[in-house]
């Protein structure tokens, strides 16, 4: 049994991690010690009580569009350093759950604050020999807390199921790379299992595929609409893709679009009749 620490304990991914690792002892951490003044000092505490065998950094302001530059960095960026300098003494593995957000819209620099809130703080994990996962459009149970900031595919299924209501979409066709929450967890898994090999590098978790939004819809059996092109956020990237060649070797993913939307959608069905 490993003492394992994970940041971000009560949100999606958070919870998805901790719930593989039942044979493990786990302390969760969340944001509210950065609300006080002293919120370094508190985290040192934390970490020198419970002493972890390693660190998932999950949490993190995930706000695409927060413009409160002070709130983004101290969460995204700041509270990672000192996490960082309390492994590093003490030769504990850091995994950090980066973005494929560091690509921006050019694919070479973030667009938006929070993509550089993460890509600044990924360098700082890759300069102490971390581990960092850059995630591509995470999806899957759990994620009903994140309201404006849950998956399309939850917002779709909550509109249609609870107000008969099609999807609005943005023009344009957009494709991205859906990947179930599940295998965001393996590759957790995975990075800290092989920690030493893979130490100091980058790796993107993805499903290896762009997809429509039309082509969820159409998956999930929703309709959809189109909104004004004047709703499209500045900095939206418009086209992800993980790169099979920048996946950590012997990971790859379980779930395709179609078999991770129709795992969703029975846990999404089950949670609905439970509240009927």
């Amino acid at each position: 049994m490993k003492k394992v620490l994970v940041t971000g304990a009560q949100g999606f991914i958070g919870k998805n991690l901790i719930s593989y690792l039942v044979e493990h002892e786990v302390c969760g951490l969340d944001s509210e010690y950065l609300s006080f003044s002293d919120w370094k000092a508190r985290l040192h505490s934390k970490l020198e009580e419970f002493h972890p065998d390693v660190v998932f950094h999950v949490g993190a302001c995930a706000g695409t569009l927060e413009k409160r530059v002070n709130y983004m960095m101290i969460r995204n960026y700041e509270s990672t350093k000192e996490l960082v300098n309390w492994c590093k003494v003490y030769d504990v593995p850091f995994i950090y759950s980066s973005s494929a957000a560091a690509y921006g819209i050019t694919k070479e620099h973030p667009s938006n604050l929070y993509g550089w809130s993460k890509y600044m703080a990924e360098d700082y994990v890759l300069l102490n020999n971390g581990v960092a996962l850059r995630y591509f459009n995470v999806y899957g149970p759990g994620e009903s807390h994140k309201g404006k900031m849950a998956s399309v595919v939850y917002q779709a299924f909550l509109n249609h199921r609870t107000n008969g209501e099609a999807m609005g979409l943005f023009p344009k066709t957009p494709r991205r790379d859906f990947v179930y929450v599940e295998d965001v967890v393996s590759a957790n898994l995975h990075a800290w299992e092989n920690y030493r090999q893979l130490s100091g590098r980058y790796f993107e978790v993805g499903s290896g595929d762009a997809r429509t939004f039309e082509e969820m819809m159409d998956i999930l059996g929703i309709s959809y609409f189109y909104r004004d092109i004047a709703d499209i956020p500045e900095g939206y990237q418009f086209f992800t893709q993980s790169n099979k060649n920048k996946w950590m070797s012997g990971w790859e993913p379980c779930y395709d679009l179609k078999k991770g939307l129709s795992r969703y959608l029975e846990v999404l069905n089950e949670e609905f009749r439970e509240t009927m």
